[in-house]
């Protein structure tokens, strides 16, 4: 659409098809008590916020780009690295905007925030699974949103690239400490918020980007349902899969990544503080968001190959086609045989490998549980496990080149 055309109230998106939503939110139905159907007007604000945006932010990128990036933009990766208290003689703009994330919400509960982290790294590889299958995978079925990547080139940046880059900003966010001022997850988080308003405010000037029928680029809609992708489906994930979180352990990490929610930019009208209001709302932004389409294809196909670009040190064939046929079954798991045709995955793929690891996983852990230190254990391996990670997306050499503009 033109750059200054009018967006209706409510983009066309918006409920397009709500027996594929009602078909992708299925399996959290038997998770939520009561009825979480939307009342008329929660409908109306889920429409609505497929036009909002994040106005702090958008406001200080008006300011950059009005400035010059080329100026603006190391004054601004200064005061995420250093501080806004470094730059004595910021611009008013850059000033303010860090006056505002560098001040913690009331809200916000320190020993919360540490005992999420730990919640995040306990489960290991098996919640990098989930993360990728559960959360990437499955949320390509979301048409609507695919086409932001598409138009960013995604395509073209390669599902390798992609899902290291999402995983290396995710540890940096989930490790203990590091959403503290300053620290990595806290920096790439600012980071990610940064690209997200700049890609906002170059697609709403691109020809192809139709304002009537998306509404908003990374709108508020859409970034509450990947906050609600790492938060409750990473933790109904796992569950899924034989880890045993606990309530208190589910409690944390939802306050983990409601702190980095707001610090992405979502309203706080969006994070909610326990899981079972998470599965909710991501019930009802599911039956919101628009069907799989050919972009869901275009991205699910090369995701499903992406273990076979990794960076294995031994047996590389071996591993990548193991790996490749492993998460097919994980995703298989979740989205059912519509979904994998929706994502142009293989035909007759079973999900065979959560039914045979489930049991094995779930016993190893309870019994780790219930020796003495035994969680401890299961959380230092787990954290390096998922540092280890990393090296086979990225390489050893390649990781700190992309962590400032880590994202998803």
């Amino acid at each position: 659409m033109a750059e200054g055309s009018a967006r209706p109230a409510i983009p066309r998106r918006h409920g397009a098809d709500l027996k594929t939503g009602r078909r992708m939110a299925g399996p959290l139905r038997w998770l939520i008590r009561g009825n979480p159907e939307p009342s008329p007007a929660q409908w109306q604000a889920i429409g609505e916020s497929l036009n909002q945006g994040d106005p702090a932010m958008d406001r200080l990128v008006d300011w950059m780009a009005a400035e010059g990036l080329r100026q603006t933009k190391p004054l601004f990766d200064r005061a995420v690295d250093q501080g806004i208290a470094a730059l004595p003689d910021a611009p008013e703009p850059l000033r303010r905007f860090f006056a505002a994330v560098e001040t913690r919400p009331a809200w916000v509960n320190p020993a919360l925030l540490a005992e999420g982290a730990r919640a995040c790294g306990i489960s290991g590889l098996t919640g990098m699974d989930v993360l990728r299958d559960f959360g990437l995978m499955a949320g390509y079925q979301a048409g609507a949103i695919n086409r932001t990547l598409v138009l960013t080139g995604a395509l073209q940046k390669g599902a390798q690239r992609r899902v290291a880059e999402t995983t290396q900003w995710w540890i940096d966010a989930t490790r203990p400490g590091g959403m503290e001022r300053g620290a990595p997850g806290w920096r790439s988080t600012l980071q990610v918020r940064l690209i997200h308003a700049m890609v906002r405010r170059h697609l709403q000037r691109h020809p192809e980007w139709d304002a009537l029928h998306h509404g908003l680029p990374v709108n508020q809609g859409d970034m509450h349902a990947t906050y609600l992708a790492f938060s409750v489906i990473f933790l109904f994930g796992q569950r899924l899969l034989g880890v045993p979180l606990t309530a208190r352990e589910g409690r944390a990490a939802m306050h983990l990544w409601k702190y980095i929610g707001w610090l992405m930019g979502i309203d706080e009208h969006w994070l909610g503080d326990g899981e079972q209001a998470g599965r909710i709302a991501l019930y009802q932004n599911l039956l919101a968001q628009a069907p799989p389409d050919e972009s869901s294809r275009q991205l699910g196909r090369p995701l499903a190959d992406e273990p076979l670009q990794r960076r294995y040190r031994r047996l590389a064939w071996l591993q990548g086609r193991w790996n490749r046929a492993k998460h097919l079954s994980i995703a298989r798991a979740f989205v059912g045989r519509r979904g994998m045709d929706a994502l142009g995955l293989p035909e007759g793929v079973l999900p065979w490998y959560p039914l045979l690891t489930i049991g094995p996983r779930l016993g190893w852990h309870l019994a780790h549980r219930l020796l003495p230190g035994g969680r401890e254990r299961l959380v230092r391996r787990g954290l390096k496990a998922q540092e280890d990670y990393l090296e086979v997306l990225f390489g050893e050499d390649e990781r700190e080149l992309v962590r400032p503009m880590s994202g998803h």
